[in-house]
């Protein structure tokens, strides 16, 4: 089942699927991602016949939980760079699979998303023709809507920076930050810092590591 219409979508708008036999794992991870990522669209499936059944579709990540990976080993295995296990414990990346420890708080899992995001968009660097799509910004908003100075405030509010802080860093006044911060929240449309610090990593304003 679709968490969105394809009607409210752009039709280019990056694609998730989440498949997990756990309902409330699976409500809760695309909650996650429709909040730190609006942009995207998140269908949410009960099993790997569930996500066959509704259609030849191109995703550019699946979440995954292990017992449908193990199950459909074929079909994962070709797309393993798109694949994200979900997982309940720590599990050391493998032949270029991925994982996320989903008993770990939101926080934790947004970083994990940004940190694997960010791995994504090195190797697609290295392999342009692979997976087209793939580590794409997940949005269509020119990278010129910000000006300089916002740019630069966007960059320290996803590096975990408070207000006051960022005014001194920049050496401006405190309204003139919160006035920057209302302006990108309103140009993006992304009003969380979760959501700005994930389209900071998309756009390479910021890298995962310095967050």
């Amino acid at each position: 089942m679709n968490s969105h219409p394809h009607n409210m979508m752009p039709h280019h708008a990056p694609h998730f699927a989440v498949i997990t036999a756990s309902t409330l794992t699976g409500v809760g991870l695309r909650t996650i991602l429709e909040k730190i990522a609006p942009m995207v669209e998140v269908s949410l499936y009960r099993s790997y016949k569930e996500m066959s059944a509704d259609g030849d579709k191109l995703f550019a990540h699946y979440f995954i939980d292990m017992q449908t990976f193990i199950e459909n080993s074929q079909y994962f295995a070709s797309r393993r760079r798109q694949v994200i296990l979900l997982t309940a414990s720590e599990l050391p990346e493998a032949e270029g699979m991925h994982s996320i420890n989903i008993s770990c708080d939101e926080e934790q899992i947004v970083r994990e998303i940004l940190r694997l995001h960010h791995n994504a968009h090195a190797h697609a660097h290295a392999h342009t023709s692979d997976n087209v799509g793939v580590a794409h910004s997940p949005n269509n908003i020119p990278s010129t809507l910000l000006t300089a100075r916002e740019r630069e405030v966007l960059v320290l509010i996803a590096k975990g920076l408070m207000n006051k802080e960022i005014a001194e860093r920049l050496g401006i006044g405190l309204t003139t930050v919160i006035s920057h911060r209302k302006n990108i929240t309103e140009k993006l449309g992304v009003k969380s810092v979760s959501g700005l610090t994930i389209y900071a990593v998309m756009r390479g304003y910021v890298d995962a590591d310095d967050i």
